[in-house]
């Protein structure tokens, strides 16, 4: 199985030692968002966990103790945006970030750390222009650290629409999208990475851009030194590529504060949930009650014939 750990909160970040606790106890509940008494315990043997996908804006607290999961395969979605504090509140200063982006590129191998700029919006702060020199600046910096760089343009949901009333948001339409394409690419090219777009409509292969998978069979494979069998994950987007994982994460625990967020209703429900954080539970910021029901999940690995490994 491939493990997502995780699109609803940034686990490396502020879950770091309850993901490591998780590891080495072999095991981990994970409860239904849809229903909350219903929970799955998840078997963690490096035998069934195939590969693991670790999304983050920080993944500095992980970094000192990876030795510890050395017997399990995994690659990091790694995100740094260009913004400042009035949309995502409580991040480390960008240079520290990258240079955080450097250590774990040369700890675990460059093809093991994707850097994510995502998602794009533009405002009268965060112009088109903005975006491209800061992009640039950017790529130059972690030339050389990864292979591949992540594009998206920022989603209007409910609570993204909500959270961002105060700041006025410009559509960015299939012009705009085109426009941002040539000049990415060109910057992506120049500093020897290939861009891809996750979860959008448009065809942007014209500028060298190509949807993008970032729970990537191709790459796993690589990762993993075989074959895996896998589909597309259904419980995803439709324009989403991804193939099928189990996701690990709780909604409304992630401190990172970013305006764009769509995994938190709002500032006080993440500090509620925050203060039952136990890091040797079971459950992410949450405790078994007698009102829970717990299913184990039938989870097998996906692996088959064996390929050249990186």
């Amino acid at each position: 199985m491939i493990l997502s750990v995780s699109r609803r909160t940034d686990i490396p970040s502020y879950y770091s030692e309850w993901i490591y606790n998780r590891f080495k106890e072999g095991f981990l509940y994970v409860r239904n968002p849809l229903n909350s008494h219903q929970i799955s315990k998840i078997d963690l043997s490096p035998e069934i966990v195939d590969c693991i996908v670790f999304w983050t804006k920080n993944p500095e607290p992980m970094i000192a103790r990876l030795a510890e999961i050395e017997k399990y395969k995994y690659y990091f979605q790694f995100t740094i945006t260009s913004y400042g504090s009035d949309i995502e509140k409580n991040l480390p200063n960008k240079n520290e970030i990258v240079q955080t982006f450097k250590e774990l590129s040369k700890k675990i191998g460059k093809e093991k750390v994707i850097w994510r700029y995502d998602p794009i919006l533009i405002s009268n702060k965060y112009t088109y222009d903005y975006h491209l020199k800061a992009f640039s600046e950017m790529a130059q910096m972690l030339s050389g650290y990864t292979e591949k760089v992540v594009i998206s343009f920022v989603d209007r949901y409910k609570k993204t629409r909500r959270n961002m009333s105060e700041i006025q948001m410009m559509i960015i339409d299939d012009s705009l999208m085109m426009k941002f394409a040539l000049g990415l690419s060109k910057i992506a090219a120049k500093n020897n990475m290939i861009i891809e777009t996750c979860a959008e409509n448009i065809d942007l292969s014209e500028y060298d851009i190509e949807k993008g998978h970032c729970i990537d069979k191709n790459l796993i494979e690589r990762i993993v030194g075989c074959q895996i069998k896998v589909g597309k994950d259904k419980n995803q987007r439709h324009e989403c590529g991804c193939v099928e994982s189990i996701e690990v994460g709780t909604y409304n625990t992630c401190l990172n504060g970013c305006k764009y967020c769509y995994a938190n209703l709002n500032n006080e429900k993440v500090l509620a949930n925050y203060n039952r954080y136990d890091p040797f539970s079971p459950l992410l910021c949450s405790k078994v009650t007698e009102l829970d029901k717990i299913t184990v999940r039938k989870v097998k690995s996906i692996k088959c014939r064996p390929s050249k490994t990186v």
